[in-house]
């Protein structure tokens, strides 16, 4: 295991051990623990009373974050001429169809999001060996196969992400950055956990949320208490 920075162990020093912090409690002591010199992402990790494996119990779903994740996310639109002007009117940082396709098949995968067309999925199947592991093949569940372009992609760009629990059952989601105030890493992090919980299949038995886990970039993960937000 690898050992401690001293500002590690500072940060660490100052959250009590065993302890379940409420919401409030702890995006304000997350603000005081972190230390790096650069804005840190503030992430969430939810784990969920789910068995991934079971089709019935698979939760997957998109929350808009009020105050947006703090991040300039760089969409690609893949779309038909007749849909590109929507597109860059609305923000994306990339608009275009048979170029993009080919940089995409030659490796290029510096976007955070991609945007695209039901009539274009059928070109973007042979590319899912390369978009798939990256988390960037557009799926009509999340908002991003649609023929309302621009609608999408000024959502994407106002904070709207998408998440999928893991195999161990946890969802882990990027809800912004140190430098919010307090109450709007508060409020991000309500967002996504009632969208949660609005989410619970019915095959789910049991404790649904179990744990909840707040933590920057570089600071130790504080537990917050399920009941408490």
């Amino acid at each position: 295991m690898a050992k401690l920075t001293k500002k590690q162990k500072e940060a660490a020093s100052k959250i009590e051990k065993n302890k379940l912090y409420s919401l409030k409690d702890a995006s304000s002591l997350l603000k005081v623990v972190a230390s790096a010199k650069f804005d840190e992402s503030v992430d969430i990790a939810v784990r969920l009373g789910v068995d991934p494996r079971k089709a019935n119990q698979m939760v997957r779903g998109v929350v808009t974050l009020p105050h947006g994740t703090g991040k300039d996310t760089k969409v690609l639109a893949l779309v038909t001429p007749d849909k590109e002007a929507e597109a860059k009117a609305a923000g994306a940082d990339y608009v275009g169809l048979d170029d993009y396709l080919q940089k995409i098949k030659d490796g290029w995968t510096d976007v955070d999001v991609i945007i695209t067309m039901p009539a274009i999925m059928g070109k973007l199947g042979p590319l899912g060996r390369v978009l798939g592991p990256r988390g960037l093949m557009p799926n009509p569940k999340t908002g991003t196969v649609t023929m309302e372009i621009g609608k999408a992609v000024a959502e994407v760009k106002a904070g709207k992400i998408d998440f999928k629990v893991d195999k161990t059952g946890i969802v882990h989601a990027g809800i912004g950055r140190i430098s919010f105030e307090a109450d709007k890493i508060v409020d991000n992090a309500h967002e996504i956990i009632q969208t949660l919980l609005k989410l619970k299949p019915t095959a789910a038995k049991g404790t649904y949320i179990k744990s909840i886990h707040l933590s920057s970039t570089m600071s130790p993960a504080i537990a917050l208490d399920p009941k408490a937000v």
